[in-house]
């Protein structure tokens, strides 16, 4: 277990999700509630079904008066990290045991900047969260030929990704803050692939450990909304040409 004098802040941004944010913290309650810090930032306007003070660790909500991008909003949030560790966590996160413990030692042990666990689906399947640097190539095999392969094994092996998606990715504070955190130029998608790219142009060593997991039940708006596609493709663009 994590010591009292380790926290860990965690980043959620709400989009209208009070009800999976909620979920959330109350995983976090029954398995992370002694060495946690969140602040939860209301992206859009949300009447909250909870209040924060009905949890045990301590809850800073910030409500933005315009929406911000991914980035932003975890950038912003990261400005009241007064910990060694920052999380960014999707509200669609489903925790059944505290993950902390063992990613902390796993990142500690590698020094690393950056590391993810094992993200499952809601059917227990492994998700494709740790990637190899999307080329133009790898892109037109994945939209033309619906090729969807793993690019890393998922099993007990611990590997050091290209990049590693942002539903789930707990930082060294430090180490974040030396990269000046996310690129805000991007509003929607690829901030997680291009803040990877900068740690590693930065030397600075990104880790996957399976060695503990979380649920995602993915909501896929991109492959659902025309403006949510546009925007993925929007920032594809910008992180080939950058």
């Amino acid at each position: 277990m994590l010591t009292s004098n380790s926290p860990i802040l965690l980043s959620v941004i709400s989009h209208l999700q009070q009800h999976l944010v909620k979920h959330l913290l109350d995983d976090l309650e029954a398995h992370c509630s002694q060495h946690i810090k969140v602040v939860l930032t209301l992206n859009l306007p949300e009447t909250l079904s909870f209040k924060v003070q009905d949890y045990t660790f301590p809850i800073q909500l910030i409500i933005n008066e315009h929406p911000k991008g991914f980035g932003s909003n975890h950038n912003q949030a990261f400005t009241h990290c007064d910990t060694d560790y920052y999380c960014v966590i999707n509200p669609d996160i489903r925790i059944h045991s505290d993950p902390f413990s063992i990613l902390i030692s796993d990142l500690d042990k590698f020094s690393a900047a950056l590391i993810a666990p094992l993200v499952l689906s809601t059917d227990n399947v492994p998700e494709d969260s740790v990637r190899r640097f999307p080329t133009l190539l790898s892109l037109l095999k994945k939209v033309l030929l619906k090729q969807r392969t793993t690019d890393y094994p998922t099993n007990q092996v611990i590997v050091n990704p290209d990049w590693v998606a942002g539903m789930f990715m707990l930082f060294s504070a430090k180490k974040y803050k030396l990269i000046g955190g996310f690129d805000e130029r991007y509003f929607l998608y690829y901030e997680d692939v291009d803040i990877c790219k900068s740690l590693h142009k930065v030397k600075e060593i990104i880790v996957f450990s399976p060695h503990t997991s979380v649920i995602h039940a993915a909501r896929r708006s991109s492959h659902k909304k025309l403006a949510y596609l546009l925007m993925h493709i929007k920032s594809m663009l910008r992180f080939l040409l950058k």
